[in-house]
C-alpha cells in the first residue's frame, strides 16, 4: 500500500502546476494577475520618481537614493497595495534583497538570496520578467519578478511584488 502524505505547500505547488500546464482548463492563477501587475507597476513608479537606477558596488540607488536599508519605497507599496515588496541587487552570480518587507524570524529579510534554481531567477538572470507562483521562504506566493537595468541595458537588480497564498 502506497501512503502518500501532502503539506498544503505541496497540494499548492501541484495545482500551480497543473494550471500551468493546462491541465485544470485554466491558466496559472499568477499569468494575468491584475493584483500583481498593479503593486509591480507601483513598485517601478516609486523609484523612477528617484531616478535612474545605479549599482555602486553593492549599494543600489534611484538617483541620488541609497536603497539598501531604506525600506520607504516597498513599504509604501505595500501599505497601498497590501502583500511583499522587494528591491534585489545582483551580487556576483546571486540576487540579494537589500530593501524588503518580506519577513524571516520576525525580521526583515535583508541579506537574504533569490533561489537560484527557480524560475524567477533565471527568467530575471537573462533580462526577462517572471510571473507566477513561487516558495518564498517557505511560503507560497503569487508572484511578479522583473529586472533593474541599468542605462547599458546589464541587470543589476529585480524588482518583486507578491502576495501570500493563503
Amino acid at each position: 500500500m502506497l501512503d502518500i502524505k501532502a503539506t498544503r505547500r505541496d497540494v499548492i505547488l501541484a495545482a500551480a502546476l497543473a494550471a500551468s500546464l493546462g491541465l485544470l482548463g485554466m491558466p496559472a492563477k499568477a499569468a494575468d494577475d491584475a493584483k500583481v501587475k498593479t503593486a509591480m507597476q507601483a513598485l517601478k513608479d516609486g523609484t523612477t520618481k528617484l531616478g535612474p537606477p545605479k549599482l555602486d558596488g553593492e549599494i543600489l540607488y534611484f538617483g541620488t537614493t541609497k536603497i539598501n536599508d531604506d525600506f520607504t519605497v516597498v513599504d509604501d507599496v505595500k501599505a497601498k497595495h497590501g502583500g511583499t515588496a522587494t528591491l534585489f541587487i545582483k551580487k556576483g552570480n546571486n540576487f540579494v534583497r537589500v530593501s524588503t518587507n518580506v519577513m524571516k524570524d520576525g525580521a526583515r529579510a535583508v541579506g537574504t538570496i533569490l533561489d537560484p534554481s527557480g524560475p524567477a531567477y533565471a527568467a530575471n538572470n537573462q533580462g526577462n520578467a517572471f510571473y507566477g507562483l513561487v516558495d518564498i521562504l517557505g511560503k507560497i506566493f503569487d508572484t511578479g519578478y522583473e529586472p533593474i537595468k541599468s542605462d547599458a541595458g546589464a541587470v543589476i537588480g529585480i524588482y518583486y511584488v507578491g502576495y501570500v497564498m493563503e
